[in-house]
Formats: structure tokens, C-alpha cells, sequence
């Protein structure tokens, strides 16, 4: 862990904290299971895969109905993420 990622990790951890108490259903564990890929990959600096688990995160909260708390704590991922530099969209550069 770096200084550059520690909000980014910190932030996460928040997240997968909150994941749990969502429905329990396939849909929850594939969200879980991406969300701590995620993790792995902002602790290795891989801007790839932060960038595709983003994109599967994001996608897999909305599919489960837009859990309100479940999507700020994403939404604080992504802020810290770009915060620090990294793109975590595929089609603009953070800020955009």
C-alpha cells in the first residue's frame, strides 16, 4: 500500500463492509466477489483491471436495484480512485 491508494483501500473497505447486509443471492456474492477484485487491484496499481472492475461494480449495483448506501460508498471509491489519479471509467479520463 502506497500514500497514493490508502483512501482509495480505506474506501473500499467501507464498501465491502456495507455489501453484506445486501439480499443474499448470486447477483450479491458476483458484487462481493468483484468488489474484492477491485480491492486487489488498486493495491497492485493494475489500471486495467481497477478500470474493468469498476465498470462490473457499478454495474452489478444497479442490477441489484440501486441499494442507496451500497452506491454512495461506491461513488466515494470512485471519487478517492480519481482523486488519486487513476481513470476509472474506459471512455473519459477522470474529471470529465
Amino acid at each position: 500500500m502506497s500514500e497514493r491508494t490508502t483512501a482509495s483501500l480505506a474506501a473500499l473497505d467501507v464498501l465491502l463492509a456495507r455489501l453484506p447486509a445486501l439480499p443474499d443471492n448470486a447477483e450479491r456474492r458476483a458484487l462481493i466477489d468483484d468488489a474484492e477484485a477491485l480491492r486487489r487491484a488498486v493495491a497492485a496499481f493494475h489500471m486495467e483491471a481497477i478500470r474493468f472492475r469498476m465498470h462490473s461494480v457499478d454495474r452489478e449495483i444497479r442490477a441489484l436495484g440501486e441499494d442507496v448506501a451500497a452506491r454512495e460508498a461506491f461513488e466515494h471509491v470512485r471519487h478517492e480512485l480519481e482523486t488519486a489519479g487513476f481513470h476509472t471509467r474506459s471512455h473519459a479520463a477522470p474529471g470529465t
